[in-house]
């Protein structure tokens, strides 16, 4: 019951001291840190006490069921920390645009459907809490109300709900030929005599899961919507939408995989090579959208497709090394992607500037927030000891081991090809930051750091960053994955 009571207070909690009045935003704020702090209490007593829980039965076999095992542990902790720190970074963020207590009504919102991801217990029960997740997080897109927002938070949605269908539909086939108990089981729970004479069909419905799935966490062909909704959403926003939310969509894939139908039953099959041939193909097109684009937000938005699908490579590999190395790229991306879009948002509150060309200099007005851009840069291009090394080289050595031929080099060689390309896109921020020569802009020359509050949680990410580097494999390991 503590797990459910960890996804409806902060739902509950944040909707309330938004809707209550307040002497001004400093009281309204500290109401929100409030209301953030505590949930991280409760989530974390609920990772060490919380039991399995049956909320809703619509028929036997169908049930909202909640449990919480490694990998739901290893995802509520990414969740926690990066919507902390962004709660934080939003106090000062959003004194810039109008509504802010309708931002932190839903961003709260969606926290509690992003924990309920997390503590699914089976396929229903993620496709519900991926729904509520989608719905509750387009409306920080939406926040500005422009016709560019509007549009933007309509593609999310159209194709949020599209895949989800596309999920959906292949819940309902990998249910049908399963056992009674519908729970996670890393054999996964298909039955062997239902499914008899039946594997192509349930492999098309599974194919069609992974990429419907797949549609939150930006797999060509259904990435579309992704850089149309960062440039848009204000910077905590993007930060949250990149860092943790597109994440729902490798959890679901994550969990229909290796949880549901089993590893096992891919392996080898022609879901498991077009599964990674789109995974790679992803990859190297949005490191190569990302190093052409010259908008920030929207550079930032191409990387983030490409990163994402480093970790779906890297489950498409179907062996637990491969699993291990996605798990890992989780850490290392959200924390740096997270950092990132919220460098990205002090550009933006500070002088206006969301073009890259037009930040030369800023090395020398806004060391602590440059530095941040090169700890998270490091991380994405994969320079040790960030988390990004660990965990490129773990999913380079999944990909030799467990194939035979193309499938065993091609994946290691797109990684190192994107990282050259990630390196390309984000180090000449730094570079021409620190080291502008006669082109610095007079604009940035002339401006400040940012308060504590946008700086600490920029540099509380990269700390994690480099945590994640250093102990991810005992992260794990001390999760029991």
């Amino acid at each position: 019951m503590l797990l459910i009571i960890t996804c409806l207070f902060p739902a509950a909690a944040g909707i309330l001291a938004s809707a209550l009045p307040a002497s001004g935003d400093k009281s309204r704020n500290r109401r929100y840190a409030a209301v953030m702090l505590l949930t991280d209490l409760l989530a974390l007593a609920a990772m060490r006490l919380s039991a399995p829980v049956t909320v809703l039965r619509f028929t036997e076999n169908a049930t909202v069921y909640f449990a919480l095992d490694g990998i739901g542990r290893l995802f509520l902790l990414a969740v926690l920390i990066l919507y902390t720190c962004v709660v934080f970074y939003a106090f000062e963020y959003m004194k810039m645009e109008e509504r802010p207590e309708v931002f932190f009504g839903f961003l709260f919102l969606s926290l509690g459907a992003m924990i309920g991801v997390c503590g699914s217990g089976n396929m229903l029960t993620v496709y519900c809490c991926f729904e509520f997740a989608t719905l509750t997080s387009m409306p920080l897109v939406l926040h500005e109300m422009s016709r560019e927002a509007v549009a933007a938070a309509m593609k999310y949605l159209y194709y949020s709900v599209a895949g989800a269908l596309m999920g959906l539909l292949g819940v309902f086939f990998v249910y049908y030929y399963s056992v009674a108990d519908k729970a996670f089981r890393p054999e996964g729970i298909l039955d062997p005599v239902r499914t008899a004479g039946h594997e192509k069909l349930l492999l098309v419905m599974i194919l069609l899961a992974i990429f419907g799935f797949g549609t939150k966490a930006g797999m060509y062909p259904m990435h579309g919507w992704l850089p149309a909704a960062h440039p848009i959403a204000p910077a905590p926003a993007s930060s949250l939408l990149s860092g943790i939310i597109v994440k729902a969509g490798i959890l679901a894939v994550i969990r229909m995989v290796y949880y549901t139908v089993g590893a096992d039953f891919v392996r080898g099959t022609f879901v498991q090579y077009i599964w990674m041939s789109a995974a790679m193909l992803t990859v190297f097109m949005g490191s190569t959208m990302a190093f052409l684009e010259k908008n920030l937000k929207k550079r930032l938005a191409y990387s983030s497709v490409s990163q994402l699908s480093y970790i779906m490579t890297a489950l498409s590999v179907l062996t637990p090394q491969g699993l291990q190395g996605g798990l890992l790229h989780v850490m290392a991306h959200f924390c740096a992607k997270g950092c990132l879009f919220l460098t990205a948002g002090v550009f933006i509150y500070k002088m206006g500037i969301r073009d890259v060309r037009q930040l030369k200099g800023i090395g020398k007005s806004m060391p602590r927030t440059t530095w941040c851009i090169m700890l998270s840069a490091l991380s994405l291009v994969g320079i040790p000891p960030m988390g990004g090394f660990l965990s490129k080289w773990v999913i380079a050595m999944a990909a030799v081991e467990g194939g035979s031929g193309f499938w065993a080099f091609m994946p290691p060689a797109v990684l190192l090809i994107s990282a050259l390309l990630t390196a390309g896109y984000l180090f000449p921020l730094v570079i021409d930051g620190f080291f502008p020569g006669e082109d610095a802009n007079p604009i940035v020359l002339q401006s400040s750091e940012p308060s504590g509050l946008m700086v600490v949680p920029m540099a509380v990410l990269c700390a994690v960053s480099l945590a994640a580097g250093l102990f991810g494999l005992q992260i794990l390991g001390a999760l029991g994955i």
